[in-house]
């Protein structure tokens, strides 16, 4: 399948992933597609469910999206907003790039908050304690040239379709609301924080949370993946031992491009958890080796 990028970056974003966990997925016609933790979308956004809820803890990605929904936000004036931008970044360079974050920590829209996430320092979304964008800039004036403003431009103009054309529903709460909407016949697609790597997405992920996702989904009646990461070079997720042992896991190989460090681009092993058995052959969408791994 051919995978449509989100014009929303996000660290851990799935793009490459889609195709094995689209495969994986078991959605009852009657049912909801369900993603508590929303991120980029990616995964949603390429699956097209008829019906489904989006939700997040970050305020400024559901803004993002609930704008373009009400047509507050369409493609036309993403182009025009990032075009003359991108010619005052050009001119003035990183200052002006400062302005706007300055701007938008002080009155938030979605138009800065789009300008920001495609020229912010390795595409990292990163807030401080206060809830304050805090990344440094790229270091790239030039940022906005016309094809990347293009390329924006059609990435939102596919977004603006898919929710014009499906019942999507976005919420702005914490993920333990999302997962207890979700009834018998609906899909849970819970791509978290990773448990001991990322920490200041939009407020921290910590053992309480991991451990209070497992007992929501543990207790779901509905059919689940949870996306997490199994170990890279240097160590091991000891929570898939500790708690998520009692499912099923997929694994792939994948390596990430977006980082704040480059050593924390690398190779990965990712995981996807859930509470069946895939019934469909996942190798042949996959150019990387995967396994499944059954509960003990």
């Amino acid at each position: 399948m051919t995978v449509k990028v989100p014009p929303i970056k996000c660290q851990g974003i799935k793009t490459k992933l889609v195709p094995m966990i689209k495969n994986s997925v078991y959605l009852n016609e009657n049912g909801i597609w369900i993603e508590p933790f929303t991120g980029s979308g990616v995964v949603g956004f390429n699956l097209l469910p008829k019906k489904a809820i989006f939700s997040d803890i970050n305020p400024h990605l559901i803004r993002f999206y609930q704008d373009i929904q009400a047509g507050i936000l369409t493609h036309q004036i993403v182009k025009s907003f990032l075009t003359e931008e991108g010619k005052t970044l050009l001119s003035v360079g990183e200052d002006h790039y400062y302005e706007i974050r300055k701007r938008f920590n002080n009155s938030p829209n979605s138009l800065d908050f789009l300008f920001l996430n495609r020229s912010c320092f390795n595409g990292v979304m990163r807030f401080n304690r206060k809830g304050g964008f805090n990344v440094p800039f790229c270091r790239k004036p030039n940022r906005y040239a016309q094809s990347y403003v293009t390329k924006i431009v059609n990435q939102v103009s596919y977004l603006e379709n898919a929710i014009k054309n499906n019942d999507w529903k976005f919420f702005c709460q914490d993920f333990s609301t999302t997962v207890l909407i979700a009834s018998e016949n609906d899909f849970i697609y819970a791509d978290p924080p990773y448990i001991g790597r990322h920490v200041d997405y939009y407020g921290s992920w910590d053992e309480d949370k991991e451990l209070l996702l497992f007992d929501l989904l543990s207790a779901a009646p509905a059919k689940f993946i949870l996306s997490t990461w199994e170990e890279n070079s240097y160590r091991r997720n000891e929570f898939l031992d500790r708690l998520w042992s009692k499912f099923y896991r997929v694994n792939q190989k994948h390596f990430y491009h977006v980082g704040a460090k480059e050593n924390n681009r690398n190779a990965m092993l990712e995981a996807l958890v859930m509470n069946y058995v895939a019934s469909k052959p996942i190798e042949k969408f996959c150019s990387l080796p995967q396994q499944m791994i059954f509960p003990l």
